[in-house]
């Protein structure tokens, strides 16, 4: 696995599969690391710019311990080598075409920023794509909307959900993805929904984990039921869950307390606050500031907004206003 989070390399072992974990450290978090060493069989490092070395370490991994799937559980520029490599290979059930025709529409979807949208999570087994669930995005709203966290599922009435599962359906099936998960960006327009992003991994920002909470379902695992050809059996949501990022300013921290409360809250399902005192703290809109979060659940959204507020405010922090 390429990019594994090591939620779901933990979940594999668990049910007997072997996982050698492909990881750039200059894209691995510190914390992380040693977590996903131990649910790895081993955790392999390699320099992503150096595609040759990615290629050899796919190739030489795969054939040394007669691998049966490759999978790349991320996106950016290793992408493509890692499925070529893995499809020459024939460790791969979608073809290295899938990824590019899925970069071309990338690179044709817009929607203005001031649209509401959703991701669209989905499991592909043999072709068939099923809807596992429709999330909902948080924002500071006008004029940046940056993102500031996640409800699933989505408010929405029943005819824009089946709205919204068929154009991500029909996108899957027109690439020809035939096997995986996929995290698809949906952006609600007065005319229908129109996809802004594609993506064949299980969604970011601990979505996964929201999908479990709401629903009882575990993505995570249904990837590699997956793999042996077993269909999601997923259930309707009982209630709602929410991520909230920790919304701080840009800094040096100088001091931090509360985490120790939040994290024996009643409600809260997880919170990572992964800085150490002297640490820098990204400014919100920045993709790193959403390392920092608290997940929750609540009979409606009202109650998950609330206990995600009340969690924000638990944790009190002093930071150094400064540049990095």
């Amino acid at each position: 696995m390429v990019m594994p989070s090591h939620q779901l390399v933990r979940k594999g072992a668990e049910l007997g599969f072997r996982i050698w974990s492909v990881w750039d450290p200059k894209q691995l978090e510190a914390d992380f690391a040693p977590r996903l060493e131990e649910a790895s069989e081993e955790l392999l490092l390699v320099d992503f710019a150096d595609e040759t070395g990615l290629r050899d370490t796919i190739e030489r991994t795969a054939r040394h311990h007669e691998i049966d799937a490759v999978l790349h559980c991320g996106h950016g520029d290793s992408v493509l080598p890692v499925v070529q490599e893995a499809w020459k290979l024939g460790l791969s059930a979608n073809p290295p075409a899938v990824y590019e025709r899925l970069q071309v529409c990338e690179a044709d979807d817009w929607a203005p920023a001031e649209a509401p949208r959703v991701s669209v999570e989905t499991l592909t087994v043999n072709g068939t794509h099923h809807v596992v669930g429709v999330t909902g995005q948080r924002t500071t709203g006008a004029p940046h909307y940056f993102v500031t966290g996640h409800l699933h599922p989505a408010p929405l009435t029943e005819d824009e959900r089946t709205a919204i599962g068929a154009v991500v359906e029909e996108r899957l099936t027109a690439v020809g993805y035939r096997s995986g998960p996929a995290h698809t960006q949906v952006a609600l327009l007065p005319y229908g929904p129109r996809i802004v992003s594609c993506r064949t991994h299980l969604g970011d920002d601990r979505i996964p984990l929201l999908v479990e909470i709401a629903r009882g379902f575990d993505m995570e695992a249904a990837v590699f039921t997956g793999l042996e050809g077993d269909h999601p059996d997923v259930p309707s949501p009982f209630r709602y869950a929410e991520v909230g990022f920790f919304l701080l300013p840009e800094g040096r921290l100088e001091t931090y307390t509360g985490t120790e409360d939040i994290a024996v809250t009643p409600w809260v399902h997880g919170a990572r606050f992964p800085y150490e005192v002297g640490a820098w703290i990204a400014p919100v809109g920045d993709p790193r500031s959403r390392r920092a979060y608290v997940a929750v659940d609540g009979d409606t959204p009202e109650l998950t907004r609330e206990r995600i507020a009340r969690a924000r405010k638990d944790l009190v922090t002093v930071i150094r206003h400064t540049s990095r």
